[in-house]
């Protein structure tokens, strides 16, 4: 099975996570990708475990002696707002200009430039209705391939390599049950979207923040000085954050607070936010104005009219990684050895790896050779899928010689 056979196979099984269920997968249908990975894997000959959270690990002995263990991360689940069901991924060769993805829909280098990085490739793009997937079944086929290629060559030297494929990390809870003694390895990379040659070791620091409005009803013809309307309190809430600090509004490693949802009527209401900063000193800030907002609304409405919760999600793993840079060096000579410019991003996001290295599994990213992820306009470039495998190989053999 070629590395486009499996993600065309992969991207058909429908995976959405779903934040709002409570639930440890928090969809049942991400099992059935998991089980057939596993049947994969155990085909291979490849000692594999899916456990009861939908997390499933595998790994390939040490053939040679003295070298050092090493692990490749994907998750198994899509973006939850964008339909997963029933993708038909399309492969288009690219000439320029826009792609048809159906009558309503097209995929333009005009609002998309990426695409004239492939010109004369083909692609796996999506039919408008729903996202592809390579976010991350990219990462997936890559990683899959690699196995077996590995079980199909012996000769291969390499220590253990480890390979796990978590539920979850769209809704920000991959790692939640992710058993990193069981993985067994010293280090691993997470393989998780962006273009071939993206290497990423540094992401936000990241919180998020729940206002909670306690108001009281008065008939409004006799509510002066008595009514306390949760609308209005959201309203104030909202005018204290600046306007140029949102995610619309910064690039680079710059921070932002961004809301994600409010609901409220006259009584009760609700405000949810998050938070996001490179910088740890100025993470710290942003999480304090926070709080200051809630003493500024009840010096206005009074004690006990808004309560915050702020809870840390992630942080920044640049200070995991800095001291294991021959992670970020020996991806940067696989990825030049297919022909392709390495280059350092600071992801204006997390991945799994930024609770994996401060779990104790240092774990930078690397891109897969997707686009536009979480979108109808979602794609993949062929040769890069092909690369994306080479790159993983490279980096199994410079572990093996060093």
């Amino acid at each position: 099975m070629t590395v486009l056979e499996r993600f065309l196979r992969y991207v058909k099984i429908d995976t959405q996570s779903n934040p709002e269920t409570g639930a440890h997968p928090s969809t049942k249908k991400q099992f059935d990708l998991a089980r057939t990975l596993l049947a994969e894997l155990q085909a291979m000959g490849v000692e594999a475990e899916l456990d009861a959270h939908c997390y499933l690990y595998a790994s390939l002995p040490a053939n040679r002696e003295g070298l050092k263990t090493i692990g490749f991360i994907a998750h198994m689940d899509t973006e939850p707002v964008v339909s997963g069901k029933d993708v038909k991924p399309q492969i288009v060769r690219y000439l320029g200009g826009a792609v048809p993805l159906s009558p309503e829909k097209v995929l333009s280098a005009d609002e998309f430039p990426s695409l004239n990085a492939y010109l004369g490739e083909e692609l796996v793009v999506t039919d408008g209705s729903t996202l592809l997937g390579a976010d991350d079944k990219a990462g997936v086929a890559e990683i899959m391939q690699l196995v077996e290629c590995l079980t199909d060559h012996p000769e291969i030297p390499h220590g253990k390599i480890g390979i796990a494929f978590t539920p979850d990390e769209e809704i920000g809870e991959g790692a939640d049950f992710f058993d990193v003694q069981k993985f067994g390895c010293e280090f691993a990379y997470t393989v998780d979207g962006g273009p071939i040659g993206e290497i990423s070791y540094e992401t936000f620091n990241a919180a998020s923040a729940l206002f909670l409005f306690h108001g009281r009803n008065i008939h409004p013809g006799f509510a002066k000085g008595k009514m306390r309307n949760c609308c209005l309190m959201i309203q104030d809430a909202l005018n204290c954050f600046p306007a140029e600090e949102t995610p619309a509004a910064t690039e680079g490693r710059e921070g932002f607070y961004h809301v994600e949802g409010m609901e409220s009527g006259i009584e009760t209401g609700k405000l949810s936010l998050i938070i996001r900063d490179h910088d740890k000193t100025r993470f710290e800030e942003r999480k304090e104005f926070v709080r200051s907002v809630q003493a500024v609304l009840e010096q206005k409405y009074g004690t006990g009219s808004v309560e915050v919760e702020v809870k840390d999600s992630y942080y920044n793993m640049k200070e995991k990684i800095e001291p294991h840079m021959h992670l970020v060096e020996n991806a940067e000579k696989a990825i030049r050895a297919v022909g392709v410019t390495p280059f350092r991003l600071a992801v204006r996001g997390g991945t799994d790896g930024s609770r994996l290295s401060f779990m104790g599994l240092p774990c930078p990213n690397l891109g897969t050779g997707g686009h536009n992820c979480h979108s109808i306009y979602e794609y993949v470039s062929i040769p890069s899928l092909e690369k994306g495998v080479e790159v993983l190989k490279n980096i199994v053999a410079l572990y093996a010689e060093q």
